[in-house]
């Protein structure tokens, strides 16, 4: 049976890895610290009820505490609701700076970052260790590359290990098990008619629902922080069954910050292809775009996910029309985050003013490895 177009493999039943993997983000793009914020929410949504010591580090190099980041009150909120299965440390000054501007400081920073990670990394105690920002401190050179690669070849067995940034150097992506490139592009109608708010992630690479969770935890740690009204919803289409570790995180974050966080998956329990689409997959596309529509237009939520939306569209489960008019007349305020790979892009590209491709260099499932819950589901 041939089978053509996009199809999204649920998360009900499946053989799962046992080995941790290397993975590496970088390119000019966004989506790079929101994909390995996207993992953290997994991993903690397996180590909720977990029998399994699962513990997560957030390593950020060159984000010292002078300067606020976006991800802060994301990070807050799940150190709060889940101090048992997240550290995170931060090294480094808080601006930018360039090759010609290295200072002693910043080498001692580096530094010291990195022998926490070698720490975190020989313990065996967490399941996932994400380096955020490694790849621009090797490339400015305030690490020894070789070492690096010589700690990450001989991590344990079960560890999975999370490189972002741009300039991921050429040894890194040697060893890497997953490099996703992300690629921005840019369309001139948003910036002609001053349309913003509304982010696309896209391609075959691996970050584009990671990244939209991360985006989702952003605004759940603005809300908290900043502004109490940030309600945030997570609708997620061609998602059917059970079985994605990211619903226990979601849940919890529910319990704790009940007014701010609502999800909703619509979707069968099979994958959905082209020319084979049932009723049943109308029926949930339709049902799910309703929910959509109705809180793009009310204005209740200043962040609105809609993850796997592009595919839907690309199997024609949704016309297109009714999508770029919504997204036209949503709130100035209200932000948009549309995810999922196409074959075929949809009129409301146009529209975006970030739109992050996510490019497959290399990924572990191409060798025959399998997915991990907690990590890719």
């Amino acid at each position: 049976m041939t089978r053509t177009g996009i199809g999204i493999r649920t998360a009900q039943i499946r053989p799962e890895r046992i080995l941790g993997q290397i993975h590496v983000y970088d390119g000019a793009g966004k989506g790079k610290s929101r994909a390995a914020l996207g993992v953290v929410l997994r991993s903690i949504g397996l180590g909720i009820n977990a029998k399994v010591y699962n513990r997560v580090l957030l390593l950020r190099f060159l984000k010292g505490p002078g300067r606020t980041y976006d991800e802060d009150g994301a990070i807050a909120a799940l150190q709060q609701g889940f101090p048992h299965l997240i550290d995170q440390v931060r090294t480094g000054r808080s601006e930018f700076f360039g090759p010609e501007e290295i200072t002693r400081f910043d080498r001692i920073e580096a530094q010291r970052g990195w022998d926490v990670a070698k720490g975190a990394i020989a313990s065996g105690l967490y399941s996932v260790i994400v380096l955020d920002e490694l790849n621009p401190v090797l490339d400015l050179g305030l690490l020894s590359v070789d070492e690096v690669i010589h700690t990450l070849k001989h991590k344990p067995e079960h560890l999975e290990v999370i490189a972002t940034g741009r300039a991921a150097p050429p040894a890194l992506l040697d060893i890497a098990d997953l490099h996703s490139e992300m690629k921005p592009h840019y369309h001139p109608m948003s910036l002609e008619q001053g349309i913003e708010g509304i982010e696309i992630y896209t391609g075959a690479g691996k970050g584009k629902s990671t990244s939209a969770l991360g985006k989702a935890l952003q605004a759940i740690g603005r809300g908290i922080s900043q502004d109490k009204s940030h309600r945030v919803l997570i609708l997620q289409w061609l998602k059917g069954g059970a079985g994605y570790t990211e619903d226990a995180a979601i849940a919890a974050l529910q319990q704790s910050y009940p007014n701010l966080v609502d999800h909703q998956r619509c979707g069968g329990d099979a994958i959905v292809w082209r020319g084979q689409q049932r009723e049943i997959d109308y029926v949930e596309a339709e049902r799910g775009w309703e929910i959509a529509r109705a809180a793009i237009a009310s204005g209740l939520y200043k962040t609105i996910i809609l993850d796997e939306l592009n595919p839907t569209v690309d199997l024609e489960l949704l016309p297109q029309e009714p999508i770029v008019q919504a997204l036209l007349r949503k709130p100035r305020d209200t932000e948009i985050i549309i995810t999922g790979r196409c074959l075929n892009t949809p009129a409301y590209f146009d529209l975006a003013s970030v739109h992050s491709e996510m490019i497959c260099h290399k990924h572990y499932a191409d060798r025959g490895v399998e997915l991990k819950r907690g990590v890719d589901f």
